[in-house]
């Protein structure tokens, strides 16, 4: 693995959009489908959490995924994330679309991904984020890997960065 702990707070505080992919980042990358076709996904509850927070500060959250999914959908709702697109494999065209419709330039985004079709989205960014556990093209084009893994507070950790960044400090 790439080890890249540690990042500038100057770099943290310039985001203004955090966007992420879904599947192996707010989830540990596992889909449960049943008999009847249903769809369930585990979604931890630190980061979303640490999403609500983002939200109340200001900064803009994407969700960025390659496949439909109703339980990404459900979820997204409940958060409240301005920006879900679903279905969309070319994830930095998808990212400079959103980042262009919110004037908005590299440096200011922050993207989060775990395979190699996040990895051009990832180099891209100002900050690009993976986990420990992601393909190694991911693991290549970031400039940080989370302490945590993914769905498991991978997300809130990232959070809690821009969040200190920009000078709110974490809750006691």
């Amino acid at each position: 693995m790439i080890a890249k702990p540690y990042l500038e707070p100057q770099r943290w505080a310039a985001v203004r959009l955090f966007a992420m992919d879904v599947d192996g980042i707010l989830t540990d990358g596992t889909v449960q489908i049943s008999s009847d076709g249903t769809e369930a996904k585990s979604f931890s509850i630190l980061d979303g959490l640490g999403l609500v927070r983002l939200h109340k500060a200001g900064v803009a959250t994407a969700w960025i995924s390659g496949r439909l999914s109703l339980a990404t959908t459900a979820r997204a709702t409940e958060l409240k994330i301005p920006h879900l697109i679903q279905g969309r494999t070319d994830k930095l065209a998808v990212l400079q679309a959103l980042a262009a419709e919110l004037k908005l330039t590299p440096a200011q985004c922050a993207y989060m991904g775990d395979d190699d079709i996040d990895a051009s989205a990832i180099k891209w960014a100002g900050i690009g984020i993976t986990v420990p556990d992601a393909i190694p093209a991911a693991l290549e084009a970031c400039d940080y890997v989370t302490q945590r893994r993914a769905g498991h507070g991978a997300v809130r950790e990232v959070c809690n960065h821009i969040l200190e960044g920009r000078g709110f400090p974490p809750p006691p």
